[in-house]
Formats: C-alpha cells, structure tokens, sequence
C-alpha cells in the first residue's frame, strides 16, 4: 500500500486518461469527499474501495457529471475540463453503469437505447448496431425483445451496450455483479478484459474483495472521503484489502453447531400463487421447512419470485390457510400484523420506504414493529419507550448515527441496516425472515450482519435468508436452496453443494444439479 502522489504528477509511461486532483465536496452534515486524487490510465481497470459513506459514490457521480465539486480539477486525457452533467460526460466519452437499471419495463431493448443517446437514430439501423455490438463483445441481446421479459443478466447486457454504442473511453460499473449468477460474473469479466485490451478506462465499484483482486490492475482506497492510499490487488488478499479498508482486521464469522433441540418452526407446502404484477412471477408449489436452530439459505436471481415468496411469507399477501404454519400453527390466511404478534419478524429488501420511513426519526421508526414492546397505551404512543428503544438498539448493534433524533434516511446502507435488523431481533421472535441482508452493505458492516444472524440462529431462532448473494450463503446457511422461475429446489447442506452448481439452479437447472428431496414439484 502506498500514499498517494502530489496532483499531476504525471507518470513516466504517458498522460492519464483521467486525474482528479483535490476533488472536494461537502453537504450539510458531512464532507463527502475531502481532497480526493485519482489517477487512471488508458486501458486500466482500476477499483475503488471503501466502506459504505466512505465517498466512492459521489466521487463516481462527480466524474459523470452528475454531482458538482464545490473544489479540485479534473483531468481528461491531460486537459482541464468541467463536467456540468452526464450528457456532457458522455460526450467527453465517459459511460457510467449504475448498480439499480434504469429501463423502461415495456420498452424494446433498441428503444430503451435509443433514449439515451444524444444524436439522431433510426430505429431500424441502430438495431444492426446494438446486434453488432453486443456480439462483438459476447453480450448477445435481441434488439426487438421488451425489457419485461429480460432476466437481470440480460438487462445489465442492455445497460453496458448502451454505454458501449457512445463508443466510452472511460467506463463506470457500479456494484455490477451483485445480481449475477458466478457463471455470468465469469462472462463479464471477459468483456471488460476485452475492453482494457481495446484501451477504454474502467473504474470498477464493488464489495466483493475476490472479484477486484482477479479482475482490476489497480485500486484507490478510500476511508471517512479522504483516500488513505493505493494498492495493486493482485498483490494483496482479500483481508489484507479490507484491513485497508476498515482499518482494521476484518472479524470472521464464527458458526458453532446448534446444540438445541431442533423442531421444525417454519412449513410451507404446496404454495402456489399468481403474482398481482403482470411481470411479476408465479410460485408453483413450493414447499421448505426451516428448523429452530438453522438459517435457510435460498439463492436465486432477482425476479424468479423472491418477492412473491416473501410478500407470502410475511404475510402482506394471504394464502391458504394450512400452506404456512408457525410452529404447528396454520398461519397462511393470518396477515402481516397477525403473525408478527406470533414471533414472525421480516426484513425487506428495500430499506428505505418499507424498512424504514426515511423521514422519520429512529426512534419513529422503532414504532413500525416495535410498537407491542409497551410503547402504546389506551390509544397512545410512549414516546419515551420508543426512545429508549432506539437508544438500546443504536448501543446493542454498533449503529453510527447520531442518536435516537437521527432521520433514517440520513444513514448510510449499512448502519441503516444494522438498525433495522437489530429492531427485529430485539422483539425476541421464533422466525426471522429477511431479505437481502447485506445488499450494497460494505465488508465491514456485512461482517458484523452475518455474525449477527448466526449469533441469533444458535440461540433457536429459525432464520430464511433469501438473497443474490452466493459468498454470503455458503457463510451463513446451514442448508441452501434455489428458487428460479417461481419453483423451489430441494434444501441441501451446505457441504453437499458448491458455488457452481447453486449458479446452474439459479438458471433453472435443478435436474441437472440434484434431485429434490424435500419438495415434490417437477424441476425447472
């Protein structure tokens, strides 16, 4: 690890393609970014690291365009420039892919493409080019096809094109694989590889330490919007980049056998469910059981039904009643209120807006579920219990904010999540479900929320864990399944299966993988 160089120290092999020198800039309550250099070579994959509000995002959206610095100078192939916003980042031949799509769900990949790009096209034509350009590049797309009927893979193939049609010399992929199979992952690092050999810059945003350590030539680290200095990764471990990361050493989760007696807390079977949403997807009679004592895993790629599972589970959409039981108990006609009262605590995916209301107070917040904790009385609320609540959470889970006053929506991903799921767990519940635990979570704060749900598992708790995250399962689950086009494949130990083959259940591939022990539905 070395300290970065004086701004414009030009490097003896030729100019940058980009530099940033004393880049700052500051908002309100925090210093986003605090003197930021960074240099990046033509045909260079260079990381950024850092923990979540450590500033790589705004940094990102500064080179596009999308924020302005209220201090520095940019660099573009060793000239001064300003960049005002995207459309004239793009023009300078700077692409950026952001982490959530931003696609017109009933739009044709070629009319999605042709949105965005600032000269005129015709439809018929630029469909050759999207066709010839996501095959020269093995990101093969149907120019024709609505983006509805896309799995995320795909998507993210019409997101890269479309930056690749603007013929980008700089590239910007945010967080590109968190919604990938590790089959795909391997196919995207082959196009940007492809990309580096062609001379584009690409500066890579990822949490996934293995990834940047196989892929990326260089990497800036950042801490509190400062960067605390570089490294070249291939040269580094994954705990070494964290310790540079966090500052310290990373902890490892720890998994003690459960030694309890083990009784099947949470059945399902048989469910099967239309979705409301015309592109959401139908489940089709599935059936798990998750005992007291374990954490469910179940993997798969986002809109093969996780949110129609969930939506059942929870209880925001009722089913039959004997599909659920808690404990014994038919639940499935129960709403979500009903089986909270019964110990069945949820974690959605989405943090903000369902999570938590953004513009309220933590303490607030703690009302969502928290509020048969004694914070209500003959139709009034405790306000005090609430705080006090709050204050205890914040202690009990490491929350950095600034108290029980803080709005949620002014902590970062991960702190946010480590008050949310704290609240869940302090109702002391017989199952917790929870969706995407660590989704856009730095390493650090991931660390610290897995330990916390296997902490939680050995006390007897159930835990459902649905998540995109394959490194995060095989760490945390007792047993892992797949859910793929609305059908359930059977649990497995973890020890019985391995990265891969979950990945080809993620396709759908569940003869081809294992036979279902546990559910009787027929295979994808």
């Amino acid at each position: 690890m070395s300290t970065p160089p004086p701004p414009f120290s030009g490097p003896p092999e030729g100019t940058p393609r980009l530099e940033l020198a004393g880049i700052t800039k500051r908002y309100p309550s925090v210093v986003a970014n605090d003197g930021v250099y960074l240099k990046v070579g033509p045909g260079e994959i260079h990381a950024v690291l850092g923990e979540n509000g450590a500033g790589k995002s705004t940094l990102m959206k500064i080179i596009y365009g999308a924020v302005k610095a209220d201090e520095g100078e940019i660099m573009w192939n060793g000239h001064q420039v300003a960049v005002a916003n995207p459309a004239q980042a793009r023009q300078l031949g700077i692409g950026m892919v952001f982490q959530h799509f931003s696609l017109f769900e009933t739009l044709s990949v070629v009319e999605n493409i042709a949105l965005v790009l600032d000269e005129p096209f015709d439809l018929a034509a630029l469909a050759v080019r999207v066709k010839a350009v996501s095959e020269r590049y093995g990101l093969p797309l149907d120019p024709f096809r609505l983006v509805h009927s896309l799995s995320v893979g795909e998507r993210q193939r019409v997101e890269i094109v479309r930056c690749l049609l603007q013929d980008p010399k700089l590239l910007i992929l945010d967080e590109p694989t968190s919604v990938l199979t590790p089959q795909a992952v391997q196919k995207l690092f082959e196009t940007l590889r492809r990309l580096s050999s062609e001379g584009v810059s690409i500066l890579y945003i990822s949490h996934k330490l293995h990834e940047i350590k196989s892929l990326c030539d260089s990497a800036t680290i950042m801490r509190g919007g400062k960067v605390t200095g570089t490294a070249v990764p291939r040269d580094e471990t994954p705990a070494s980049m964290a310790r540079m990361m966090i500052g310290r050493e990373l902890p490892v989760c720890e998994a003690p056998a459960y030694t309890g007696e083990q009784k099947p807390v949470l059945e399902v079977r048989g469910l099967s469910l239309t979705s409301d949403d015309p592109f959401g997807t139908a489940l089709a009679d599935i059936s798990l059981t998750v005992q007291s004592g374990e954490i469910l895993g179940i993997a798969g790629i986002s809109g093969n039904g996780q949110a129609e599972l969930l939506a059942a589970l929870s209880g925001e959409n009722t089913v039959d009643r004997e599909a659920i039981k808690l404990s014994g108990e038919a639940i499935g006609h129960l709403d979500a209120g009903q089986r909270r009262s019964k110990g069945l605590v949820f974690v959605p995916e989405e943090r903000l807006g369902r999570g938590a209301v953004p513009s309220l107070s933590l303490a607030r917040n703690a009302l969502l579920t928290a509020h048969r904790k004694g914070m209500k009385q003959w139709g009034l609320v405790k306000y005090k219990k609430a705080w006090e609540f709050a204050e205890q959470c914040i202690a009990r889970f490491d929350v950095r904010c600034g108290g029980p006053a803080s709005a949620a929506r002014s902590l970062s991903g991960g702190n946010l999540q480590k008050f949310i799921v704290g609240r869940e767990i302090m109702l002391a519940p017989q199952l917790m479900i929870v969706a995407q635990p660590t989704w856009g979570v730095d390493v650090g704060a991931s660390a610290v929320l897995r330990q916390t749900l296997l902490d939680l598992s050995r006390t007897g708790v159930a835990i459902l864990v649905i998540s995109e995250e394959l490194e995060e399962l095989f760490e945390i689950s007792d047993r892992i399944a797949v859910l793929a086009a609305g059908k359930l494949s059977a649990a497995q130990p973890k020890a019985a299966t391995n990265a891969e083959s979950v990945g080809l259940q993620m396709s759908g591939l569940f003869n081809e993988t294992a036979k279902p022990t546990e559910s009787s539905h027929a295979p994808a």
